[in-house]
């Protein structure tokens, strides 16, 4: 079955679960890894489907795309996730048209995220389109639509103080450390983002770094891009290097270790990293549990922090007395002062995400002209205007006639006519009047 009409706005879903109606547990039974990911899209055709893309974070699992029905979106996110559909279907929301183009603007901005303002999802959003487009899943709307959000995520960047501070989930794991070791949480006043990771940069006025923290050794599982945020967080804020990165791919956190003055270890030798441990962030994509109740037990008291949807600590490991575990929807609930003061900035970033969005669905409307356009320029094409015959309107056919530099004067002016009126005409001859005027 091929989706019909795939440039009907209509037909463009948006399926769901997110932090808002379900729980860490819940969201890990949707959670899609990068292989997952590669299977989707390798039998996405089979589905109806062939301009999408999927999100997945740890607060979500989204799929944006064109669609006859919603049925379609989540028959194939439940084909590789370990969830029913049952589950999923009572858990989901479903936008379509608009209401689907604002909810992804909405999410791309941070409006819609579990810390407010959180910033780190926008380059989830690059990543994720940058693979279905490598496969060959997003078609021109979806191009454009993107660009657009792109757009409005940079204005509002650049003109509100949304993302101001330094609030996210990598930085509120540092906050909920320094709390557990030190008392009150602290609020540095300054950011510095980078292309690469959100870095932070602390300001020595505003932070104090917690005393004893250079004791504790700290073990890093997963040096992804939530990974390296929270490694750079740890060494900035915390002033410790005393930190020991570990990757399922080894040269990736050795270079991250050697980036930062810190210390890197194979996987073979997590058992006993971990055993060492006083302080355990975990943020791996891993479908099954990587740290173990045998890998805790009777090793000491140790804080466990996992970013990971799945969860990458074991229900087990978690439960051990000597182990106090935090999840992210525990981090999210941090307060901040920053989170105040943002809060004051939504109706900015709404205005501009209105106004792009308008501008969006008046090229949307345009684009369904482009036929019409199309013809009318070939017609035109194929017109000779004889000069001796033009003071007599008459006008003559030649395979090879056409002035391209005034024919597409026409259409430029034709485009901006039917944009104005939005209503159907005799184009055609409209145009040859304009072309022979």
């Amino acid at each position: 079955m091929q989706t019909k009409d795939r440039q009907n706005i209509e037909n463009f879903r948006v399926v769901g679960v997110n932090y808002k109606k379900t729980d860490a547990s819940v969201r890990g039974l949707f959670a899609v890894n990068n292989d997952q990911y590669d299977q989707l899209l390798s039998v996405a055709p089979e589905f109806g489907l062939n301009e999408f893309f999927i999100l997945s974070t740890c607060n979500r699992t989204e799929i944006y795309g064109f669609a006859e029905d919603e049925s379609q979106l989540i028959d194939l996110i439940c084909s590789v996730t370990v969830g029913d559909k049952g589950t999923f279907k009572e858990m989901a929301y479903i936008k379509n048209g608009c209401e689907g183009i604002e909810h992804l603007f909405n999410v791309a901005a941070g409006l819609d995220s579990q810390i407010l303002g959180d910033y780190e999802i926008l380059g989830q959003i690059k990543t994720a389109v940058k693979n279905a487009k490598t496969h060959g899943f997003i078609g021109p709307f979806m191009e454009r639509l993107i660009n657009s959000v792109l757009q409005a995520s940079k204005a509002i960047k650049t003109h509100t103080a949304l993302s101001g501070g330094t609030v996210s989930v990598s930085f509120a794991a540092v906050q909920y450390i320094r709390e557990f070791f030190e008392g009150p949480t602290f609020t540095p006043k300054m950011t510095c983002p980078s292309t690469e990771h959100m870095m932070t940069i602390a300001t020595s006025a505003h932070y104090t770094a917690p005393k004893n923290i250079e004791e504790k050794k700290i073990v890093l599982l997963g040096t992804g891009k939530i990974g390296k945020s929270t490694c750079h967080n740890l060494v900035d804020y915390l002033n410790t290097h005393n930190i020991t990165l570990i990757n399922r791919t080894e040269e990736t956190a050795a270079a991250l270790a050697s980036e930062l003055g810190l210390k890197s270890a194979p996987i073979e030798a997590l058992e006993k990293e971990l055993s060492d441990a006083d302080i355990i962030l975990v943020s791996t994509s891993a479908a099954d549990p990587m740290i173990l109740e045998n890998h805790l037990a009777n090793k000491g008291d140790k804080l466990v922090i996992d970013f990971s949807i799945p969860c990458n600590v074991a229900v087990a490991a978690q439960q051990l007395p000597n182990v106090k575990f935090v999840d992210v929807d525990h981090l999210s609930k941090i307060k901040d002062e920053t989170l105040q003061s943002r809060k004051s900035e939504v109706p900015k970033a709404v205005v501009i995400i209105k106004e792009l969005i308008t501008e969006f669905i008046a090229w949307y409307d345009m684009r369904k002209h482009v036929p019409v356009l199309k013809e009318v320029k070939n017609k035109l094409q194929g017109i000779y205007i004889d000069p001796i015959l033009l003071n007599n309107n008459q006008l003559c056919a030649s395979p090879n006639a056409g002035d391209e530099e005034r024919i597409q004067k026409v259409i430029n002016s034709l485009a901006i006519n039917i944009r104005k009126s939005n209503t159907l005409g005799c184009y055609y001859i409209q145009a040859i009047n304009d072309y022979i005027a």
